[in-house]
């Protein structure tokens, strides 16, 4: 995640000591232990064309129950993961999922949930406030019918609407999350004006992953000019609401040449914020995948992130996840901790390689058959990269 917010008006989110640290110094350097999105179900109510997970209306039979999820909470609270996010499918529709947070805030871990927004209801919103979720992330893919078409259900967005008023009125942070395509990019504006209209909190917008039914979706990725341009109308609408005493949290996501981009764009005319971004970008180091980040699936494999769900690193119902998180026999996890010297192409020649790790991996082996070649969503030029011609 690239905290714009964070890098242009200095302005610290809650969740920012993960990426950043709380300090410069080595001690004060964000924790080495994952991130644990556990997409706890993969029945969900609507069926989203861009899903990384293809999730189905159905429950998937080998689904963990409720006293595997709990063996699993244990295992990462005594692994030290920061936090446990439940995603889906829709995890919602789990009629343990109340239970499990409870049980995971007894370990004193932050908890989030990801949503579509269409069950929160009005005691859902107010059990998710007395549990105490660090945030509720809802899904949007647009306004009105264009989200209802991205969702697959007419009437998605106006539950989901429903769902973050429910949410506001009980106190509870709202995180929207919306996937760029050439479907939507165009509504950036209106997603910020929707932020601002219903007193959102936080905003990620995410780059496409071709994973799962998101990789039927490559031809309607934006091209690199329109990622520039996106990336741009964000920086911009985020500075703005700033200007006008309306912080919010923005952030993008699956594409850390936005962190060089953001850099290269103040780099002459303000070297000091210059000189800020370099050492936040340099702290976070770029992609996590297998490191920072990770994934369990519905019936327990491991995932390096939760776009990685076609390779498993291993099953907590064998292994406990601490020990399949270091088990570097693999070769592709191995690979992601430390794959600099791996990286081939532009990847491996660029500059700014340190802040950028070479993005996402599961993309350039969507495109390439290859883990290590270069990722085909880096929009940033050779020149800005300083590889020779």
């Amino acid at each position: 995640m690239i905290s714009i917010s964070r890098l242009l008006c200095d302005a610290i989110g809650p969740g920012d000591h993960l990426r950043y640290g709380h300090g410069t110094s080595a001690s004060e350097r964000p924790t080495d232990r994952p991130i644990v999105v556990w997409n706890c179900t993969r029945q969900c109510n609507l069926k989203c064309v861009h899903c990384y997970a293809s999730a189905t209306n159905e429950r998937a039979s080998q689904e963990m129950g409720t006293e595997a999820g709990k063996r699993l909470i244990r295992d990462i609270a005594e692994f030290k993961a920061p936090v446990l996010l439940f995603s889906g499918g829709e995890p919602l529709i789990r009629h343990d999922l109340f239970e499990l947070a409870e049980y995971a805030r007894g370990f004193g871990l932050r908890v989030a949930l990801s949503t579509n927004g269409t069950l929160l209801t009005h005691e859902a919103a107010q059990k998710i406030k007395s549990l105490g979720f660090a945030e509720a992330g809802i899904s949007l893919d647009g306004v009105g019918k264009n989200n209802d078409r991205f969702r697959g259900k007419d009437g998605a967005f106006e539950a989901a609407l429903r769902g973050i008023r429910n949410c506001k009125a009980a106190g509870v942070r709202v995180s929207l999350r919306l996937t760029i395509t050439q479907l939507n990019y165009q509504e950036i504006p209106a997603i910020f004006k929707l932020v601002e209209d219903e007193g959102v909190d936080r905003v990620c917008f995410y780059h496409l992953a071709y994973s799962g039914r998101g990789s039927t979706l490559r031809d309607a990725d934006i091209s690199h000019e329109q990622t520039r341009v996106a990336v741009d109308l964000i920086c911009d609408k985020t500075m703005d609401l700033y200007r006008r005493g309306l912080p919010k949290e923005i952030l993008t996501v699956s594409n850390h040449a936005d962190g060089v981009y953001a850099y290269l764009k103040v780099k002459d005319s303000d070297p000091m914020r210059a000189a800020r971004i370099l050492s936040l970008l340099s702290i976070n180091g770029g992609n996590n995948s297998g490191m920072k980040i990770s994934c369990v699936d519905d019936v327990g494999n491991v995932h390096a992130d939760q776009f990685w769900w076609h390779y498993s690193l291993g099953n907590v119902n064998d292994r406990k996840f601490g020990d399949i998180w270091t088990d570097t026999s693999d070769p592709v996890l191995a690979g992601l901790k430390d794959r600099k010297a791996l990286l081939k192409g532009r990847c491996a020649q660029c500059k700014y390689l340190d802040l950028c790790n070479g993005n996402l991996r599961v993309r350039a082996e969507a495109v390439f058959g290859d883990v290590w070649a270069p990722d085909p969503a880096c929009y940033l030029t050779d020149e800005e990269i300083r590889i020779e011609p």
